[in-house]
Parts: structure tokens; C-alpha cells; sequence
């Protein structure tokens, strides 16, 4: 793929070359095409100065300028981050994909402070594999893109990995909030229960549409205690089934509790009865084990677990392995479309 700063994208080296060019001489914003994870995607606007702004707002929390270790696609903001801090700090990123395996690319980093930017999916595969130890020389390993499974976090945390928690979009240019606590120059507040940002690294806007707006609203729930963010969901992931309203967050949180789950991601679609039907497509622990994720014993387990039984869902799919986009995120926009036409478990 030949390397483009609109939209971003590209063999990461010569991205590189390109965005330091840019960086020295720049002719308007860069592009970032979001994945669309949820719906249309978008192409934001990005100058050098937000870029610049997140860049130095992160090596401020993370305790300095460090070398970057790049395991995420140069075409996400994520991917792109990493390029821009190596600029900014004046070192070379060491490329995943230019080494056999990522135990040897982690080998490769001789900074005299290291970072990774990463997302949960790949997290989880290294605990999969035993090797979540390797992240341990790191000084922080930044963790983005999703909600993460708790459990995975304190294993991390148990063998030595500083993971920093961050929250952040491509219009925020990157994580702009780490471990619930926005950096250094971005204001938060809560309007209708809606996370809205304000600061320097705000977008310029969408396509030919510029931003106008001073906050931007993120189109996320959450909650803001003594300066602490939490995010509780997105307003597009509240649905009403038979009248009730069900945030499909934490039923997909509640399904990943159930022992025989091994992975989980939770979706509706319009139903003529109920307004919407919530449908879990569910990785089993156990692949030759079937009957306890069917439909009924499902929600039997999940009404267990104190989740209300009208919220639990009403056809499981069992999958080898959740769809995911180039950047790590579940592809909901394709299990949903699955899901118009579900092949599901018989209860």
C-alpha cells in the first residue's frame, strides 16, 4: 500500500518519511478515515498542532519523550500517535512487522524510556499465550480501542506491565483521557449523561464541514466522580426491548462472566415484537462444550450473575472468533448485519 497522509495509511517507514516532512513544512491537516466500527465512517481532520498537543500531553503523563514500539495499523489514529510521538521525541519507532516476533521487536527498543500502544484483542492473545511477561520492560504500555475484561488488566498488572488505561477517538487525536484522568490541557463535563471534550486536541472537522462547536460531543455515556472518568456506554447502545431499556454494554459484560464464555460481543437489531432483539455472539472456553450457551441456559446463568431477565439475550451465535477491524475493534456493523439473518443456537 503506498504511503498517504490523506488519508493516513501505509508501509509504516515510509508513512514516517512523509509525516516528518509534513511535520517541518505542513500544507493543512491530515486525514484519518475512522474504521466505522458502529456505522458510516468519517473522515477527520487533523492538524499538526492537536496532533502536537496530544503528543506532548502524553509523554508529560507517561514521565518523558521515549522510543515507540508500533504493533497497530498506520491507517488508525492509534498507529498514527505512535509515528507522531516518535517525531515529536526525536527517535526511531521500532516496527513489529519488521521482526520475526514481537518478544524480538521488544528486544529491539534500546530507548532510555520504551512505550507500546496496543489494544485489548492483542492483550488478551498474549495472556492466551503465556507471553504477557514480554511487556513487562516497558515503561507503560498505553491500552486503548475497547473495553477491557478486568481480569486481564490485574494478570498484566501482576507480571510487571504498567498498563495506563486510555480513552480517546480519532476527532481527540488519540487517547485524551489516561486511567479515567484527562491530560494536561483537555476539559471534560457531562450533558445528559453524554462525554463531551474540550481542548487543543480537538479535529478540525469532517470532510468539507468544519467543527464550530468549542466541546465536541462524543456521542459516549459516563460518569465524572472527583475528576475521574468512567465510560458506561454509548448512547447508541441503549436500546428498548419490549418497552424496557436495555444498555447492551453490560449485558455484553455480563455475558463475558459466565465461565463457559470465552469471548463475547453483544448486538440488536429490530424485532416486530419486541422493538429490538439482543443477539450474543459467543467464542465458547470450551469447544466441544454447547448446551450451557444455549438461549434459555444463557439467561438462566446471566439472571444468576443479577442481570434483570428482560435485558438477557434472546438467541446466542456461536463463533470461532469475533470479526475484527484493522484496528482491533469488534466488527459490530458486520454482526449486526449477521445477525439480520442469524443462524443461532436451537433452545
Amino acid at each position: 500500500m503506498t504511503a498517504s497522509l490523506r488519508p493516513v495509511g501505509g508501509e509504516p517507514r515510509a508513512l514516517l518519511a512523509l509525516l516528518t516532512e509534513w511535520w517541518d513544512a505542513p500544507d493543512g491537516p491530515l486525514v484519518v478515515r475512522t474504521s466505522g466500527s458502529t456505522g458510516t465512517p468519517k473522515d477527520v481532520l487533523l492538524s499538526r498542532d492537536a496532533l502536537r498537543a496530544s503528543a506532548l500531553a502524553t509523554h508529560a503523563r507517561l514521565g518523558g519523550p521515549g522510543q515507540w514500539l508500533l504493533d497497530l495499523p498506520t491507517s488508525g489514529v492509534a498507529g498514527l500517535q505512535v509515528l507522531v510521538r516518535s517525531v515529536v521525541a526525536g527517535t526511531s519507532p521500532v516496527v513489529v512487522a519488521e521482526h520475526p516476533d514481537l518478544a524480538t521487536a521488544l528486544a529491539a527498543l534500546d530507548g532510555d524510556r520504551t512505550y507500546a500502544s496496543l489494544v485489548p484483542t492483542q492483550l488478551h492473545r498474549l495472556d492466551r499465550d503465556g507471553r504477557l511477561g514480554d511487556l513487562a520492560a516497558l515503561d507503560a504500555l498505553l491500552l486503548g480501542g475497547a473495553a477491557v475484561d478486568p481480569g486481564l488488566l490485574a494478570r498484566a498488572e501482576a507480571v510487571g506491565v504498567r498498563v495506563v488505561r486510555t480513552y480517546g477517538m480519532s476527532e481527540t487525536a488519540g487517547g485524551c483521557v489516561y486511567d479515567g484522568v484527562p491530560l494536561d490541557g483537555v476539559s471534560l463535563r457531562i450533558a445528559d449523561g453524554e462525554v463531551l471534550v474540550a481542548g487543543p486536541v480537538l479535529f478540525d472537522g469532517y470532510g468539507d464541514e468544519p467543527r464550530t462547536d468549542e466541546w465536541f460531543a462524543t456521542g459516549d455515556l459516563g460518569e465524572l466522580v472527583d475528576g475521574v472518568l468512567s465510560i458506561t456506554g454509548r448512547r447508541d447502545d441503549v436500546v428498548k426491548v419490549g418497552g424496557a431499556k436495555v444498555a447492551l454494554p453490560a449485558v455484553e459484560r455480563a455475558v463475558r462472566q459466565v465461565p463457559e464464555v470465552g469471548d463475547a460481543a453483544v448486538v440488536a437489531v429490530p424485532d416486530e415484537e419486541w422493538g429490538s432483539r439482543v443477539v450474543a455472539f459467543v467464542v465458547p472456553s470450551d469447544a466441544v462444550w454447547l448446551d450451557g450457551l444455549r438461549p434459555d441456559a444463557l439467561r438462566d446463568a446471566l439472571v444468576d450473575l443479577g442481570l434483570a431477565r428482560r435485558w438477557a439475550p434472546r438467541e446466542v451465535v456461536l463463533v470461532d472468533a469475533l470479526p475484527l477491524l484493522p484496528g482491533g475493534k469488534v466488527d459490530r456493523v458486520g454482526l449486526r448485519a449477521r445477525a439480520h439473518r442469524p443462524d443461532p443456537v436451537e433452545s
